[in-house]
């Protein structure tokens, strides 16, 4: 996919929702038990599909013919863990956009090492928490020095995490995104606001976005299927950037308008599967908040 040669605007993203919308993308998500059903909703409330292909026997085969693949390190076990190895590696040869979540990276040695990995085949984005993002780039031996960055393997405050839960600001894991560009195209760190950096012709571009609700870290799963929507967004989108911005902007103005009408945290879940469906090309022209970043 070509870099982008500026940041993306609220207009791009209106546009990448047309182009969702009008191909309905095919996803396999290779994601965690916890989160299969709310990543297939959130994927068909949006305007894409789900196809949950995480054995080995058909991973690699899926990966070369869907529209995007997301591989997210939730539940790995044995098994998962060479079937996304064998998706990454179809995917990149295949051209198919493919997205890592490293969700949990940094407290657990074995999928830390999993991910380090997965990282050395190429996604196309990696999204994840602040914490999650500090520390994948710390065990691939990526600079990540900087405000909230610990160094290489690092377990202190800069890298920490509690499960999958961030203990670091999404801003303190600019610096290791930025350095997470050598293996991917795009990086984000979920958060209050959200950070993005992708690669330019002329060095690094990043953005902030703005705008969700709280209620979202109330629901699980909203991560994971923000990565697979990600994934969905990469496939029909002029360039990465664009596509994991939309992403992020898609989630934040769905997340807004069902918290309004949401008394709790399972009202607001079902509020935000209607939302992500009713959200607009227009509603996104009007409501996306993308904010230039100083990289």
């Amino acid at each position: 996919m070509p870099e982008p040669r500026s940041h993306p605007t609220a207009g791009d993203v209106a546009e990448a929702l047309e182009a969702l919308r009008s191909s309905t993308p095919l996803v396999q998500s290779l994601t965690n038990v916890v989160s299969a059903n709310f990543v297939t909703n959130v994927l068909l409330a949006a305007g894409a599909s789900n196809a949950h292909i995480d054995n080995v026997h058909e991973a690699a085969g899926f990966a070369a013919i869907a529209d995007g693949v997301l591989i997210n390190l939730g539940t790995p076990d044995d098994g998962t863990a060479a079937a996304f190895t064998l998706a990454a590696g179809a995917a990149r040869a295949a051209g198919t956009p493919w997205v890592l979540d490293p969700v949990g990276v940094g407290g657990l040695p074995w999928r830390t090492e999993l991910a380090a990995g997965l990282l050395a085949l190429g996604p196309t984005a990696i999204r994840g928490n602040a914490s999650e993002i500090i520390a994948l780039a710390g065990s691939s031996g990526l600079s990540s020095s900087g405000p909230g960055s610990s160094g290489p393997g690092s377990s202190g405050p800069g890298s920490s995490g509690r499960g999958v839960d961030s203990t670091s600001e999404a801003d303190a894991a600019v610096p290791a995104a930025l350095s997470l560009l050598d293996s991917a195209q795009v990086v984000s760190a979920s958060g209050p606001i959200d950070y993005i950096v992708g690669r330019g012709p002329s060095g690094p571009l990043g953005v902030r976005v703005s705008g969700g609700h709280a209620l979202l870290t109330k629901v699980t799963a909203t991560g994971c299927s923000l990565a697979a929507l990600v994934a969905a967004y990469l496939a029909v989108s002029p360039n990465p950037l664009i596509g994991i911005t939309a992403a992020h902007v898609h989630v934040a103005v769905a997340a807004e308008a069902a918290a309004r009408g949401a008394s709790g945290p399972g009202s607001f879940a079902v509020a935000y599967i209607d939302a992500l469906a009713s959200v607009t090309p227009d509603s996104l022209r009007t409501s996306a908040r993308i904010e230039p970043l100083d990289v």
